[in-house]
């Protein structure tokens, strides 16, 4: 039986080559959520990305930058809704489809981050509220414009809850209703699966009552 070599640590060979920093960040996310905070070592990170140490400490000063690094990557990434277009013939439709995108990114690229991220609060609070503040910000502000583009044409009134300052809390109450009870009940223990198969009607359900609300705003 032909033994297999061992990958060697350091420099990486030529079909490995790339940006040495998306790789280390790539590890050390695998390794944060596999093994934890604590658990997971400069070592392991430097042998799964692979990089040299040295090469570790030239980008990240120590395991909690990196820690913070992934993190603030993982929020870039939830808050990207660049290219996002909410589809429908109806504003319903515009809403319930914009908020299924929102709630399967979270689903798909984020939930296990968001709860390494509060399983090290205590460790490191600052970063904890940095991390809610940016998350939310980022947020709301995509998703005040998306509401204004995807309302523009449909919406009855021209000063009504998605226009101008009051977009944001609009934007915000959105956010609340329909990604809240979804991250709840991932952090109690419910699955994807199980999240996917009621995303339908958590989300009709939802973006009526949304609306109900907004209706109440608009009428004088």
């Amino acid at each position: 039986m032909t033994k297999k070599s061992t990958p060697k640590r350091g420099r990486p060979t030529k079909d490995l080559a790339g940006d040495v920093q998306v790789r280390i960040l790539d590890a050390a996310q695998q390794l944060f959520l596999e093994k934890g905070y604590r658990s997971a070592s400069i070592d392991d990170i430097s042998e799964l990305a692979p990089a040299s140490k040295p090469t570790i400490y030239a980008h990240f000063p120590g395991k909690e930058a990196l820690f913070a690094a992934v993190v603030a990557r993982t929020i870039s990434r939830l808050t990207d809704f660049e290219g996002v277009e909410p589809e429908g013939r109806t504003l319903h439709d515009k809403l319930s489809n914009l908020g299924t995108t929102i709630v399967e990114k979270l689903i798909e690229e984020s939930l296990g981050m968001v709860r390494a991220t509060i399983a090290e609060a205590q460790r490191f609070p600052e970063l904890s509220r940095n991390v809610h503040d940016a998350a939310r910000d980022r947020s709301v502000n995509a998703v005040s414009q998306l509401l204004n583009e995807a309302t523009q044409k449909l919406a009855r009134a021209p000063k009504g809850p998605f226009s101008g300052k009051r977009s944001l809390a609009t934007a915000q109450i959105f956010l609340d209703l329909i990604l809240l009870p979804m991250l709840f009940r991932s952090l109690v223990g419910e699955t994807p699966k199980e999240l996917r198969r009621e995303l339908p009607s958590f989300m009709r359900e939802r973006v009526g009552f949304f609306l109900a609300a907004c209706e109440a705003d608009w009428t004088p």
